[in-house]
């Protein structure tokens, strides 16, 4: 009947389109009916290929008809199987491996420096040495690498070049030494300009009688433009009457001579005695000595005098010269106190400097916000307005505690400690 040739056709789709356990099981009926034939064919009616056997067939059945049953996600690719031999002459199946794009194309930064200062070290026989950074070398050529590419202030205008050429020596060291009391609060620039008008101005040129000799008000007028002039004005003043009466006409050749001056402390002496005499009995550190070998990690001092004891104590004799110069120009160029050239800076990208930060990130999202409003005569009015968030990422910059603070500490008997009985000046962290 038509009827029951309907239904006929009817079962065998549901039986098509029965559970994949069901299939499985029809399929390895069917392979293992194949392997009975095969076997009773005899050896020498193998299978067509060399390297597939019938169990080989029979995985390879059952694994493309489960393959087929299972439920694909979306935008999944099936991986490209590879036939590689198993002992025994067996053929498996393995599926390469994928890797996501996003992970493929992760970059990895550099590791991020560790400070590591200078560190004591007391030996058998119980004495103290200091073991230096490990790092110190490869900073330091860097750093004179990058402070040739650019010139200056200190290069050409810097305290041991101010000095008239034809004068006698005598004269070219106290001219010297009355730069290096100009400078103090003071930038390279305008103490140049000063001491161009003291050579161009004073009666009978830049000699130590004609400063004797100048008023004070015309003198302070010549050096009006640096800074605490009225100060310096009167220790200058002070000075030359020492020298004159005291030393014969001449700067003192000692450190203890010359910190006896007035206005002159521990960093002027070892520059001038560096500079005017060439002999380099210890290291003069300024501002940006102190604060620059701080961010390298070198040591934590809370002065110039502890940073110039710690430096003195492992740094070869024969740098005590080059390196205030060095990181003087540096801090002038690629490391000032405000807007330093981290992201430029080999130090920072090479990760030798732990205290480098990297430039701000500013995504700008734009809002449209649609307002409707009605004019007096009912009639409805759309405007569109536009609206700019900025956004600003965190500077990644290294966390300091407590211990890395910089305290202003009065005890360094400079001309720099006038302005500390003038303005207030706060504690601030090293950056």
């Amino acid at each position: 009947m038509r009827s029951s040739r309907i239904a006929r056709q009817t079962a065998q789709v549901v039986e098509a389109l029965s559970s994949p356990r069901k299939v499985l099981r029809n399929a390895k009926r069917i392979t293992d009916e194949s392997i009975a034939e095969l076997k009773a064919e005899g050896p020498d009616q193998g299978p067509s290929s060399p390297h597939q056997t019938p169990a080989a067939d029979h995985k390879i059945a059952v694994s493309s008809i489960s393959s087929s049953t299972r439920k694909r996600k979306r935008n999944e690719q099936e991986p490209d199987p590879a036939l590689i031999p198993e002992p025994g002459g067996e053929v498996s199946i393995q599926a390469q491996t994928r890797v996501s794009p996003r992970k493929a194309g992760t970059h990895v930064t550099p590791k991020k420096a560790r400070r590591q200062p200078a560190k004591k070290i007391k030996g058998e026989d119980g004495a103290v040495t200091m073991e230096p950074p490990p790092n110190w070398e490869h900073v330091y050529s860097l750093t004179k690498e990058m402070r040739s590419m650019w010139p200056a202030p200190v290069d050409t205008m810097g305290c041991e070049s101010l000095a008239e050429d034809k004068r006698s020596p005598k004269e070219r060291r106290f001219q010297t030494l009355i730069a290096l009391m100009l400078s103090s609060q003071t930038k390279d620039t305008v103490t140049a300009v000063a001491m161009k008008n003291l050579q161009e101005g004073l009666p009978g040129g830049f000699t130590l009688e004609s400063m004797r000799k100048v008023e004070p008000a015309t003198l302070n007028n010549l050096i009006i433009k640096v800074g605490f002039h009225n100060n310096k004005t009167a220790y200058i003043k002070k000075v030359v009457e020492i020298l004159a009466e005291q030393h014969g006409g001449d700067i003192p050749d000692s450190i203890d001579g010359l910190v006896a001056l007035p206005g002159v402390g521990p960093k002027m002496a070892y520059l001038c005695m560096s500079a005017a005499w060439g002999r380099d009995e210890g290291i003069g550190v300024d501002v940006h000595v102190h604060r620059i070998t701080n961010l390298w990690g070198w040591h934590k001092t809370a002065n110039p005098e502890e940073t110039r004891a710690m430096l003195e104590s492992w740094l070869p004799r024969e740098k005590w010269h080059d390196i205030n110069h060095l990181l003087v120009g540096f801090g002038q160029t690629w490391c000032p106190p405000v807007g330093r050239k981290c992201n430029e800076c080999r130090l920072g990208q090479q990760g030798l400097c732990p205290s480098a930060v990297v430039a701000k990130d500013v995504k700008k999202r734009l809002k449209k916000e649609t307002i409707k409003t009605e004019d007096n005569g009912g009639h409805e009015i759309v405007k569109e307005e536009v609206r700019t968030d900025t956004v600003e990422e965190p500077v990644k910059a290294e966390e300091l505690s407590s211990d890395n603070q910089i305290r202003d500490i009065p005890d360094v008997h400079d001309i720099e400690d006038i302005a500390q009985g003038t303005r207030r000046r706060s504690r601030r962290l090293v950056q």
